[in-house]
């Protein structure tokens, strides 16, 4: 039960801030953003999670970037493509793929990235007790803990 909870707040709270977020850039959103914002926070706080070692920050945000990006993808093949309801369309991008993504938002969700870090990372401390977060800022440093 308390999984489902934690996993709730976690969906929830990445969901909102991924709605809020496109809604001050763009000034709106769609449902499917929220519901593509806590996928995102949850899969990126689940890097350094069952694991003896800490990436360094720089690292677990390429990571993120990637999930997002993949993420996003196969959102915008169901949600604009499959569905035509055109959601986000960036086909206006350099370097886009198929309008669905492009390295511009990549870049986007890097540094977002560090936002769904911290809010899982400090959530899980400050509601369910779990170890306090320790970033690594240093380039080649992994730091392994007992």
């Amino acid at each position: 039960m308390k999984n489902l909870s934690k996993y709730s707040v976690l969906f929830a709270t990445g969901g909102g801030g991924y709605y809020l977020i496109e809604h001050l850039y763009r000034g709106y959103s769609h449902w499917s953003m929220f519901v593509l914002g806590g996928i995102c926070v949850i899969l990126c706080g689940l890097i350094n999670e069952g694991s003896r070692r800490y990436l360094p920050l720089w690292i677990q945000m390429i990571i993120c970037m990637v999930i997002i990006t993949a993420l996003e993808m196969d959102a915008g093949l169901v949600f604009n493509i499959w569905l035509g309801m055109e959601v986000w369309d960036y086909s206006h991008q350099p370097l886009n793929f198929m309008g669905q993504i492009c390295p511009l938002y990549s870049i986007y969700w890097f540094l977002l990235s560090v936002a769904a870090i911290f809010a899982d990372d400090y959530l899980r401390y400050w509601l369910y007790g779990e170890e306090k977060p320790l970033y690594i800022l240093r380039i080649y440093q992994m730091k392994l803990y007992k």
